[in-house]
């Protein structure tokens, strides 16, 4: 095989939750350029249709569905249209996150889990979900979408939750890869530094002191800048690789 050819995504079906914004609508898009199948899934639909429209501008052969990821329910019936429509799931992105700032003492119980349920027990969900139809047909590749947020603490706000979140999104994509490795079934993780996104504002000035500043490249990421490796985490490129976690944020955790 070619080098090129390795990343190839030719005829595969890749579902990416949270697709229809910011990083997720990236990986949507550099999912289907590199030739996949690929379905947002998102709980706005009318966002999701917006977006489809973009991804279907460099790739035709998509569709959205609307999920939340936080209901079992609307995991099986994403599956089953997803199926239905494009084909089994081959490639699974768990992008679909949410972040509360707030110090520890003024979190509500509300909050913190409300964070869980969408950054732990979203991915829990579509990882045993889909990764049941993966395992039987030993066959697929796993993407969490972590956080350095899993590995240091961000400041000046504070996010506790969204902190131990990540951290444990990384643990279980560790636990899912060494469990369901001698089925064919690879999970690893990307955990990108701050992006300019809806979610990071790091224009906002008091962001930009330790956001932009104290990182070794002196800027953010843009969502784009994470599409190709997100197409080498999903395709054969990276067929020896998993239980990785692969950090991408300009040098922000080297200090």
């Amino acid at each position: 095989m070619a080098v090129l050819d390795a990343f190839d995504l030719t005829g595969r079906v890749a579902v990416v939750t949270g697709g229809n914004r910011g990083l997720g609508l990236a990986f949507a898009r550099a999912l289907g350029e590199a030739g996949a199948r690929v379905a947002i899934a998102a709980r706005d639909s009318e966002r999701s249709a917006a977006a489809l429209a973009e991804v279907r501008a460099v790739w035709p052969d998509a569709i959205a569905v609307t999920l939340d990821v936080t209901k079992r329910e609307d995991v099986y019936r994403m599956l089953e249209t997803v199926t239905a429509r494009l084909g089994p799931v081959d490639v699974l992105v768990n992008n679909a996150g949410a972040c509360i700032h707030r110090p520890s003492l003024e979190v509500t119980p509300e909050q913190w889990n409300e964070v869980m349920r969408v950054n732990l027990d979203g991915v829990w969900n579509c990882c045993q979900i889909i990764g049941e139809q993966m395992v039987g047909r030993r066959s697929g590749v796993i993407v969490n979408v972590g956080s350095i947020s899993a590995l240091i603490v961000n400041r000046p706000q504070w996010q506790p939750a969204y902190n131990s979140s990540k951290a444990a999104v990384h643990q279980l994509t560790k636990s899912l890869a060494a469990e369901w490795a001698p089925y064919g079934v690879r999970v690893n993780a990307l955990a990108p530094g701050y992006m300019k996104t809806e979610m990071a504002q790091v224009d906002e000035p008091r962001f930009h002191r330790y956001w932009i500043e104290d990182a070794p490249m002196e800027r953010c990421g843009v969502p784009a800048e994470l599409g190709a490796t997100m197409v080498y985490l999903a395709s054969d490129a990276s067929a020896f690789m998993t239980g990785s976690i692969l950090v991408i944020d300009g040098g922000y955790t080297l200090f």
